[in-house]
């Protein structure tokens, strides 16, 4: 369990950007791709230190993962970004060819993720992203929780391992907690909080809900466990039955559909493993709208209180 401090507000894709830079210091090779988005996706870091490496092919999208493949062939590490809703969807042929069929190391940002984006609406919510990626064969899929472990995760992306690597993140400055020192290790999750009623299991920037919902539980005598599930595929299983043999109770959080995304990943462990009651908490089978990062999460119920409301029925249930 980790000593929590939100250190300010912070958007993700800045974490992404930081991660990107921070890579391309320490290698050469590693190129950088945009699609007419550059600053949108916090890649202007490595683009402005490094202009000689950095390409964006315009809103090009397909294009640009065929150019990535080719230059993963030729021995670079290239990163491209996009909203997410691009890199998932509108690419998603590509990706599955050129990319995973020849398993290569690329590493591709999906920005815009979750409701939160706001204003832009339904069109650039990326709220399928995780369902798509995480179906295609060889793809790994991470979906930070704060600006710091979206830094670190870049980084473990092109060291840890060497295939691809879809990594999801937003547009809106939420709590950035995560701590340098706190290890990121692809495919082994984080639990923030202990506990033994109850389990939440939340990826991106509803970790940050999740703890704040275990804190006002835990006022009331409800102990909860909350897990930072920041690698969606491969996912850590040996965490996930541990809790629900321990704690009996699972509830996910997520940014994302209901269907196909982290909750429904949890639920393939825990009905093979150990089968426990389970609830979720994501958007349920809706498309977003316009408006204001905090109104979206409070209507689509992605709150803390949302959370709180979803464990109080979970307890009940035997």
């Amino acid at each position: 369990m980790y000593k929590l401090k939100n250190k300010g507000n912070k958007p993700t894709k800045d974490g992404f950007g930081e991660g990107v830079l921070a890579a391309g210091e320490k290698y050469e090779n590693l190129i950088g791709l945009g699609t007419d988005i550059t600053k949108s996706v916090g890649m202007n870091f490595f683009a402005e230190q490094f202009p000689e490496r950095f390409f964006s092919v315009g809103i090009a999208e397909q294009n640009c993962v065929g150019i990535a493949a080719g230059l993963s062939l030729s021995g670079k590490i290239p990163v491209l970004s996009t909203y997410g809703v691009f890199a998932a969807l509108r690419t998603t042929d590509q990706m599955r060819i050129s990319i995973c069929y020849n398993n290569l190391h690329v590493i591709i940002g999906g920005a815009h993720a979750g409701i939160s984006v706001g204003p832009d609406g339904a069109t650039h919510q990326a709220l399928e992203d995780i369902a798509i990626m995480r179906v295609l064969p060889n793809m790994t899929v991470i979906s930070p929780c704060d600006a710091t472990q979206t830094k670190l995760a870049v980084i473990a992306a092109i060291e840890q391992v060497n295939s691809p690597v879809y990594l999801r993140f937003g547009r809106a400055a939420v709590p950035d907690f995560t701590q340098e020192e706190m290890k990121f290790k692809i495919g082994k999750s984080q639990i923030l909080n202990e506990g033994d009623d109850l389990t939440i299991i939340a990826t991106g920037h509803l970790v940050w809900e999740a703890l704040q919902a275990a804190y006002s539980l835990n006022k009331k005598g409800i102990s909860v466990r909350v897990i930072n599930m920041h690698t969606i595929k491969p996912i850590d299983e040996d965490i996930i039955i541990k809790a629900a043999k321990e704690t009996g109770k699972i509830i996910t959080a997520e940014e994302h559909q209901i269907f196909g995304g982290l909750g429904s990943a949890v639920a393939e462990v825990v009905v093979k493993h150990y089968p426990v009651p389970m609830d979720f908490i994501g958007m349920n089978d809706s498309f977003g709208e316009s408006g204001k990062p905090d109104e979206l999460m409070e209507k689509y119920k992605m709150t803390s209180k949302h959370i709180i409301e979803k464990a109080n029925k979970l307890i009940k249930r035997k």
